[in-house]
């Protein structure tokens, strides 16, 4: 009789069984369901209302593709391209080089690595907000740099391109670079952190110096991390709206406007919600060209492992 009993017995879950399988999902649960909603919900929303003629509140009246139109159709658009053009390849390549010599200087072992380490990684804990409201205090020709070098003699002495049309949207890329150069530096440090110190050995064996074992075998294995850094930074350029907020506010004039912040002035200040859906549906687009690729790229490499 106990013979048959045990497969009974040993086919029924306790109730603490069950209360261990179903409490992660009771917890995970809301939270699952305000992404769904609160992200993909309107995201679906933001989308439909760009084929719409949605002004200053949503309209449901279907308008087809009049809304891209009139988006393809405005110089201002242009402008806000232009400038992430400029913005997103000196800023990505930028912050890659710097980067790059940071972590090959810090993997050199010296002896206040972690505190180097620590200070230059601070700026990106810090939100982009803060970030511009600093970088606008010491670019401001009144009370930053340019008045520090006067009061020092250098009266000669002129930095004034934040209020320089054709300069100003390179203080953007002072400020960007300036705060995400640490964390750039951090992959890479990781990723020549995780050399094979056998190549390195080998290398050393066959005669090449430091500077052409970086250039020949360390940094083409760095192929991943590149990747990384440029996936990472170009989806923060392309979504850029508080750092420009901050130390611009988009002046003078257009001269700084970039696509995230055409998009907040068309929706919030000029009552053209379909178009700033548009516009924000371009965006979206844009970052999902970037990221689909490598994510697809990084789950093809996980199956092949």
């Amino acid at each position: 009789m106990a013979a048959i009993s045990e497969p009974a017995t040993a086919g029924r879950r306790s109730p603490f069984d069950w209360l261990q399988t179903t409490l992660p999902k009771l917890v995970l649960a809301p939270s699952f369901a305000v992404t769904i909603i609160c992200v993909y919900g309107f995201i679906l929303f933001t989308l439909y209302l760009s084929f719409t003629s949605s002004t200053m509140l949503p309209s449901f009246n279907w308008a087809g593709l009049i809304q891209y139109e009139k988006l393809w159709a405005d110089p201002k658009w242009y402008i806000s391209l232009a400038n992430l053009g400029i913005y997103g390849v000196l800023y990505i390549g930028i912050s890659t080089a710097i980067g790059l010599l940071l972590a090959i200087l810090l993997d050199q072992r010296i002896r206040i690595e972690g505190a180097l380490r620590t200070i230059y990684l601070y700026p990106m804990a810090i939100s982009f907000i803060v970030t511009g409201t600093a970088w606008k205090w010491i670019l401001n020709p009144g009370l930053g740099l340019d008045k520090l070098m006067h009061d020092l003699g250098w009266t000669s002495f002129t930095f004034d391109w934040l209020i320089n049309g054709d300069m100003a949207i390179y203080t953007v890329v002072i400020a960007g670079v300036w705060q995400s150069s640490g964390f750039v530096m951090a992959m890479f440090l990781a990723g020549l952190r995780g050399v094979d110190s056998d190549i390195l050995k080998a290398a050393a064996i066959d005669g090449a110096t430091l500077p052409q074992t970086y250039r020949r075998i360390i940094i083409p294995l760095m192929r991943p991390v590149f990747l990384s850094a440029f996936v990472v930074s170009a989806h923060l350029a392309i979504k850029s709206f508080d750092l420009v907020m901050a130390l611009t506010a988009g002046g003078p004039g257009t001269s700084t406007w970039m696509p995230a912040l055409y998009m907040y002035s068309l929706t919030f200040t000029r009552n053209q919600m379909g178009l700033g859906a548009a516009s924000a549906v371009i965006m979206l687009a844009t970052i999902s060209a970037i990221i689909v690729p490598y994510l697809y790229s990084e789950l093809r490499g996980g199956r092949r492992d």
